[in-house]
């Protein structure tokens, strides 16, 4: 197996709604995705002959992705209430909703699958939230 890696870090917060903890609590990290790529078979022809895939094109992926999330508060829908949510747009806070609790395992199969419907050759995502902290998604194969 043949693999790329390649991370991008952005800052964004979260909380978790219902947890019993600090982390209920909106606080901000500086995340770190790392992804790692790759494939059984190099490709064979053309200009990217003897690559699972171009660096420059996997890492520009991976920046666009985290930039989507930079600077934003990532919430899980539906644990704002509405007039919170709209004071906070009206405000021009970025938010982004997600259908899940916005914790580091959750983010890293949501980025593994964004990057997987890109077509990247993903085999793990890990997310850092400290650190010291990270949460990893991969298919098992």
């Amino acid at each position: 197996m043949y693999r790329l890696s390649t991370s991008a870090a952005f800052d964004s917060a979260h909380f978790l709604a219902g947890y019993d903890g600090k982390c209920a609590n909106l606080h901000g990290h500086r995340w770190v995705l790392n992804v790692e790529a790759g494939k059984e078979m190099l490709q064979s022809g053309g200009e990217k002959r003897g690559m699972v895939m171009d660096f420059s094109d996997l890492k520009k992926i991976v920046r666009d992705l985290a930039e989507a999330y930079d600077h934003a508060m990532i919430y899980e829908t539906g644990s704002l209430r509405a007039v919170t949510e709209k004071a906070l747009r009206e405000e021009g806070f970025r938010l982004i909703a997600v259908p899940f609790r916005p914790t580091a395992e959750h983010l890293a199969r949501h980025f593994y699958e964004l990057l997987a419907e890109q077509e990247v050759p993903v085999l793990r995502v890990t997310v850092y939230e400290t650190p010291e902290n990270c949460a990893s998604y991969e298919v098992e194969r």
